[in-house]
């Protein structure tokens, strides 16, 4: 509901007028206290249109089908015959007087706003305030209400309790039932419509193709970012003295020296020698060991080096980010994570969120 125009008088506080030129001073983000006059100018013509509303309400109901209907059958029809024969004409003068008044009092609005320069150009006026020139036709009366509205909210911001807080309450959690019911619609609708169009091949295959190459530096990154915190720290663990970088030399020594024992020409020709060909084969056994553990720790330090590795995954990241979209296994992942997705989305969207909510109780 539009209530960013002035309600009263034009001589309203600047954060409810029109935007001016940048060289005008900027405007107040506060709301400050009105002047008794327009106070009480904005509590008379709420009054008045409550009147005016209550009467063109009542003409209405009295007037249509049904109050006939109703009348007849609770025995009231005399009554409402006199109604429609004696006091319909003369609420409807009253209703005529009371279109009078408002345009009058438009119209002086609008001579007072040109006169006091409130907007940037004088034929704002009737654009700002659309809401109260359609609601001087006589077929468009129930903006009227609108008009009532915007004043009662304005005196509400400025601190006067215009309806019970309970009343405003109420109106709230109603007005908060009706947008959440419809925009739920609306993004259900959305939802449905979307899971449609991904059936399509053809649509289905733009959407990953156009999604992956929109995004392929950010795929990058997210890449990199993954091996960097996950798998630069496991790596790198090879190349501690302790830890798994022991183990793996130690496994990489062990085989070695059992790859020596298993080697039965070296075990032949070694025992050739008298005496020292036991001792060789030992000692050939453990520096076979120490070799192992030594290429190991080598390689790691080698290949594990932290620039060399940050090179690595950079290399890594960017390879994955330049995936082929002509892949069935991608388009199944995709289309599992979109379907997902919008299913828990859909589930959300479905959940009332007015039920939950504590005015119920009142």
């Amino acid at each position: 509901m539009p209530v960013s125009s002035t309600t009263s008088l034009p001589l309203d506080s600047a954060p409810e007028q029109s935007p001016r030129l940048p060289d005008n001073k900027p405007p107040h983000h506060h709301h400050p206290k009105p002047s008794r006059l327009k106070l009480t100018y904005d509590i008379v013509m709420i009054i008045v249109i409550s009147i005016d509303l209550l009467l063109i309400s009542i003409d209405a109901i009295l007037m249509s089908s049904f109050s006939s209907s109703a009348a007849e059958w609770l025995t009231l029809s005399e009554a409402l015959n006199w109604y429609q024969t004696t006091l319909h004409d003369p609420l409807r003068t009253t209703g005529g007087f009371f279109t009078i008044f408002l345009v009058v009092e438009l119209l002086l609005r609008w001579v007072i706003a040109i006169k006091q320069k409130a907007y940037y150009r004088w034929f704002f006026f009737p654009f700002v305030h659309w809401y109260e020139v359609l609601g001087c036709f006589p077929q468009l009366r129930a903006l009227r209400l609108l008009r009532a509205v915007v004043i009662g909210r304005r005196l509400y911001q400025l601190g006067y309790q215009v309806l019970p807080q309970t009343w405003i309450n109420r109106i709230k959690f109603y007005i908060d039932l009706l947008l959440e019911e419809l925009s739920d619609r609306v993004i259900l609708t959305a939802i449905q419509n979307f899971r449609q169009e991904l059936t399509n091949p053809e649509a289905h295959k733009s959407f990953i193709e156009s999604a992956i190459t929109r995004n392929r530096n950010e795929i990058k990154a997210a890449v990199l970012s993954l091996l960097r915190t996950e798998l630069a720290p496991k790596l790198q663990e090879l190349t501690a003295s302790s830890g798994g970088g022991s183990i793996l030399a130690s496994e990489m020594g062990n085989a070695i020296e059992e790859g020596l024992a298993n080697t039965p020409e070296l075990r032949r020709y070694l025992r050739m020698i008298p005496i020292a060909g036991s001792l060789i084969e030992s000692q050939l056994h453990h520096v076979g060991h120490n070799i192992g553990e030594n290429v190991v720790n080598a390689l790691n330090k080698r290949l594990l080096d932290p620039e060399r590795l940050d090179l690595l995954m950079v290399a890594i990241a960017s390879g994955i980010a330049q995936i082929d979209t002509n892949n069935t296994a991608l388009d199944v992942l995709i289309s599992s994570i979109i379907e997902d997705s919008l299913t828990e989305f859909e589930a959300q969207v479905k959940v009332q969120q007015w039920k939950h909510q504590d005015m119920l109780n009142l």
